[in-house]
């Protein structure tokens, strides 16, 4: 079947997978954002206990999509994985070391003879809630910024003097960590982290059943969707109104075009309607819940979940298509990344696209799974009768 699909057909295919696995990793990282509020909304040790069990039945959801986007980006974009990841391998190291303490916390918190104390734990998952979501939004806003490295193919030859024979270099001192200096880079980071904390306080919502909490989550709902508008708009606009990387198609020299990413969403419409929608759904997901005065609609999860994978991946689509560079070199222009330039051989596309028919069924497995996690609200009384409590 897949057979049939030119090379770049594949390669645009693959790059609608990467970026929906991308969209989804946003929207899971609701979970970073309520371990922010911990403190905030849980007054108590039993609110916060609520709360780190309410998030604990989904915190592997999002480190499985973590691992599974970088994994399908390895496959099938091999030049970026080795790129990024070999050369900006600090902000990696820091994201993975963040993970780590958070799965650490979620199985240790309130294990018998936990030494270190319940407090400990729980800053370990404020850390995660913060350095995550801002690391990861800062290092997708390099999409559109670019970053500090060179490729040179020639360089597999040379098996002679101090240098390993490798592809790409990393020239910037910080590997990786320079992004986070950028104003630019951190609007994106920043509206990644607001926009977790609210998707989190959305989901708290749905399934918590504490008045004097629904009070709580209510009032922080406003004070966090301000600041996520602002850095989100803030991005957005200043992406608008830049010059971005764009690809001659015929003899594939990069160069820097004004308004490239204006352009890129006036000349694919599809991509200009999943993004209105996307932030359409999410501007409603929000603002019902803090207008509503009496009954409230504690379903803005989904609007708003939806909405973010739609914006995600919509920010994706303008980063990769219509001949644009997605990981620009701001030290060797032509070293830029495209999706024709870094993808895997045709084979292995090929190959790959048959493994792709089996994402349907793990996302049903996944939906299947949240169901049956989420069959209730949760309130105190059926946390005294949990068997298994973080």
């Amino acid at each position: 079947m897949f057979e049939v699909f030119s090379h770049i057909a594949l390669q645009h295919y693959w790059w609608i997978i990467v970026s929906l696995l991308g969209a989804i990793l946003v929207f899971l990282m609701f979970v970073q954002g309520g371990q922010t509020l911990i403190y905030t909304i849980g007054k108590t040790n039993d609110e916060r206990t609520l709360l780190i069990n309410l998030l604990g039945r989904k915190w592997e959801f999002t480190f499985t999509t973590l691992v599974t986007f970088g994994g399908a980006f390895f496959a099938s974009f091999p030049l970026f994985y080795s790129t990024s990841f070999g050369g900006a391998y600090w902000v990696w190291i820091v994201i993975l070391f963040a993970f780590i303490i958070q799965a650490v916390s979620y199985e240790y918190r309130s294990k018998a003879g936990n030494f270190l104390g319940k407090r400990t734990y729980e800053t370990f998952l404020w850390i995660n809630g913060l350095v995550a979501p801002l690391l990861i939004g800062t290092a997708v806003a390099t999409f559109f910024s670019g970053s500090q490295f060179s490729v040179n193919f020639m360089n597999i030859t040379r098996l002679t003097g101090d240098k390993m024979p490798i592809i790409s270099e990393w020239t910037g001192p910080a590997h990786g960590l320079e992004a986070a200096l950028s104003l630019y880079n951190l609007s994106l980071g920043l509206a990644v982290v607001f926009l977790s904390r609210v998707l989190a306080l959305l989901y708290f919502m749905n399934r918590i059943k504490h008045a004097e909490m629904m009070e709580r989550i209510k009032k922080q709902l406003l004070i966090n969707a301000v600041p996520f508008v602002v850095f989100f708009l803030t991005f957005v606009i200043w992406t608008l109104l830049s010059a971005g990387f764009a690809v001659n198609p015929q003899t594939g020299e990069v160069f820097m075009e004004p308004y490239k990413y204006l352009h890129n969403i006036i000349q694919m419409p599809v991509v200009a309607v999943l993004f209105v929608i996307g932030v359409a759904l999410v501007l409603i997901g929000i603002i019902r819940p803090i207008t509503c005065f009496e009954k409230c609609s504690t379903k803005g999860i989904w609007g708003a979940g939806i909405g973010t994978v739609l914006t995600v991946l919509a920010l994706f689509m303008l980063a990769g298509f219509n001949n644009t560079a997605y990981y620009p070199s701001t030290s060797d222009l032509q070293s830029s990344l495209t999706i024709q330039n870094s993808s895997s051989s045709l084979y292995t596309l090929t190959v790959m696209s048959y493994v792709s028919l089996l994402v349907p069924f793990v996302i049903a497995y996944i939906w299947v799974a949240w169901r049956s996690i989420d069959n209730k609200k949760i309130d105190m009384e059926e946390l005294k009768n949990e068997t298994h409590v973080y």
